[in-house]
């Protein structure tokens, strides 16, 4: 399938849309659900499919190793290849490998200066500097504070890119607003402009859209993520 073709038939194309055209440089995305769901799967599909443009993404993890994660693209790449009908898989593996680095932290000693150090240590020696940021298990919302929010959306803004991360929703003993959004994600509702729920279901996860930047009442289309391969679908 002709490239152009392939990216147009993402479904990320039709979230985007959903979410008001993507979620954009600068700014800050959530994604919601209980452990185990598959907030890295539709993290790194999200990933996968920038790369897939040509962008250039940074992939943060305080949660697992870069053997994990590299597995997981892999697993989920090849995947969208067969979903979509790829054509030159293993060029378009090569571009994707090319335009992504994978930082891993310890948990505990992670800070935004060392993350901010580590960026401008691969621009100055690599030319590489992200379009897109994912930041899988930091911040935790249960226990950040303003000044990290801040200086997420500080980075975002200097490097010109999206940041996206995710937070835990617990079966019971944690108190939601309307929308399902944990109070400890709401209280930063000013700095984070989109946040999407994946709510499990009796044979899908379901997608739906608790915030799309200053919209009241966003969009709620009939998107779902297969629980099997955990890419992003059209119901």
């Amino acid at each position: 399938m002709p490239h152009k073709n392939l990216i147009e038939r993402s479904p990320v194309r039709i979230f985007d849309r959903a979410i008001g055209g993507g979620l954009g440089a600068g700014n800050i995305g959530v994604v919601l659900a209980r452990t185990g769901v598959g907030k890295t799967g539709f993290l790194i599909g999200l990933a996968i499919d920038a790369l897939l443009q040509g962008r250039k993404v940074l992939y943060i993890s305080t949660k697992e190793s870069v053997e994990h994660i590299t597995a997981f693209f892999e697993q989920i790449f090849h995947a969208m290849a067969d979903e979509l009908g790829m054509n030159e898989v293993p060029q378009r593996q090569l571009l994707m490998e090319r335009g992504r680095h994978i930082l891993c932290y310890n948990r505990e000693f992670f800070s935004l200066e060392k993350l901010e150090q580590s960026v401008s240590f691969l621009k100055e020696t690599t030319g590489f500097s992200p379009d897109m940021v994912i930041m899988d298990g930091t911040p935790r919302f249960e226990k950040t504070e303003a000044w990290e929010i801040d200086g997420i959306r500080k980075l975002a803004r200097e490097w010109n890119a999206e940041v996206w991360t995710s937070a835990i929703v617990h079966r019971e003993g944690q108190d939601l607003d309307g929308r399902g959004v944990p109070t400890e994600v709401a209280r930063f509702e000013g700095d984070i402009s989109v946040m999407i729920n994946l709510c499990p279901e009796s044979d899908h996860i379901k997608v739906k859209i608790a915030k799309e930047h200053q919209t009241g009442s966003p969009a709620q289309v009939q998107m779902e993520l297969d629980p099997q391969t955990l890419l992003l679908r059209w119901r």
